[in-house]
């Protein structure tokens, strides 16, 4: 449990440290997010079901695309299937939904 407090600190301190890329790291999710919905207005319907499908395709669809950069890279290396491409494509998302929460949250 030590261990878990000190890298929780540790943690911590680099976030408020770098502050400034983490925030452009999370615009640049929205900002893919958005691209992606305003690709997709083309594809589906104005509809209660279109706006469904669009918005759950653009909030899956770029955490499986990052998660999939160190997926090809460790495949390219090793030949192996990376062991960790779920659980990046979990904390990914879950920026993300925080971030779109906090955004929808603040515009309404």
């Amino acid at each position: 449990m030590l261990k878990q407090i000190i890298v929780l600190v540790t943690l911590s301190v680099a976030i408020v440290l770098s502050m400034s890329y983490a925030q452009h790291g999370v615009q640049w999710l929205i900002g893919a997010h958005d691209w992606v919905s305003k690709l997709l207005t083309d594809v589906f319907s104005g509809g209660q079901a279109g706006n469904l499908a669009r918005g759950l395709i653009a909030l899956l669809s770029i955490p499986f695309l990052v998660g999939l950069v160190p997926t090809t890279a460790y495949w390219v290396i090793r030949r192996h299937w990376f062991p960790y491409f779920m659980e990046i494509v979990w904390v990914v998302w879950l920026i993300q939904a925080g971030a779109l929460v906090v955004l929808y949250k603040a515009v309404a």
